[in-house]
């Protein structure tokens, strides 16, 4: 027999209940007709290390959010995703799921953001314009090429014309223009790559593989039984699904050769693939005492068959 944490991470410190949690629900519910209880929820996050109080606190606020939804006003509460999180999640379980499989399609065209704020501006009304639109801006996956100009692959400039629009208009001298620009030495050291740490994102990637490459072989062994799947799995994927708002996709030949996110893609999706069935049956296990219909409602998000590596490759 294999010792209890075969092929298994140690949990990193201090794990994000409300980011643990939306992976979970985004994972293993898909409809909105399914009522939660909140002990279940107790239950669930228990497998991951997560105290009571965690486990509440991270429902209060992912109620405020918006994805889950109280349920009449008996005690204790019973919980349900809303439509909108159900729509929500499916999108962002493909997206995660679906992220570097084929390279993006590239025209070398770019959206350059290029914008002036002047000491007047900056410090009227107490207001920081200048960190409001850097981080719209990187919340648009945009990149800082230079103090003031921002870029990022593709032709869509409608978002940053509206957020600058929204965070400038009324700034004191205020400048800003959005531009569709092409590089001349796109590939070369003064080129676009320079505006991303390509070298940290690929660190990233490399950690990502060292930290679950047992886990994968026990994976592989069969060494993995239902108990240990559900955090396994789950704990892959709220690992994975920081790269695809972290990597901004950029065209192959941008890319430090080798890049890993190919290897690292494969690995996560044949650990997920591979264990879903004995995850979802975990999770029944764990919820059922405190929610009898556990087994009608409970599932497991799969990827599409031709986005799962063959068994035994990617290894990179």
């Amino acid at each position: 027999m294999p010792p209890d944490d075969a092929g298994i991470p140690r949990a990193q410190a201090g794990p994000n209940p409300q980011h643990l949690l939306t992976t979970l629900l985004g994972e293993y519910l898909d409809s909105s007709d399914a009522g939660l209880p909140s002990m279940a929820v107790v239950a669930m996050l228990k497998e991951f290390g997560i105290s009571e109080s965690s486990a509440r606190a991270a429902l209060s606020r992912l109620t405020k959010r918006g994805l889950i939804a109280v349920r009449g006003s008996g005690r204790p509460p019973v919980y349900h995703l809303t439509p909108q999180a159900i729509a929500r999640h499916r999108s962002r379980m493909d997206h995660f799921l679906s992220f570097g499989a084929r390279p993006p399609r590239w025209t070398g065209d770019w959206v350059t953001v290029s914008f002036s704020i002047p000491q007047s501006g900056q410090a009227q009304s107490g207001q920081a314009p200048r960190h409001a639109v850097r981080k719209a801006l990187g919340a648009l996956g945009f990149a800082r090429l230079y103090d003031s100009v921002w870029i990022r692959p593709g032709s869509d400039s409608g978002p940053a014309t509206q957020a600058l629009h929204d965070i400038l208009d009324d700034v004191d001298g205020g400048r800003w223009s959005v531009m569709h620009t092409r590089f001349d030495e796109e590939a070369g050291p003064h080129g676009p790559a320079a505006a991303y740490d390509l070298a940290g994102l690929a660190s990233a990637y490399e950690a990502f593989i060292a930290r679950y490459a047992d886990l994968r072989v026990a994976v592989r062994n069969g060494q993995i039984d239902a108990t240990r799947a559900l955090v396994a799995r789950t704990s892959v994927m709220d690992s994975w699904r920081k790269f695809p708002d972290i990597d901004p996709n950029l065209p192959e030949h941008l890319l430090p050769a080798p890049w890993p996110r190919e290897a690292a893609r494969n690995l996560m999706l044949e650990i997920h693939s591979a264990l879903g069935s004995l995850a979802e049956a975990r999770l029944i296990q764990v919820a059922t005492p405190y929610w009898p219909d556990a087994a009608s409602w409970i599932t497991h998000f799969q990827a599409s068959e031709n986005s799962v590596p063959a068994p035994g490759g990617g290894d990179g």
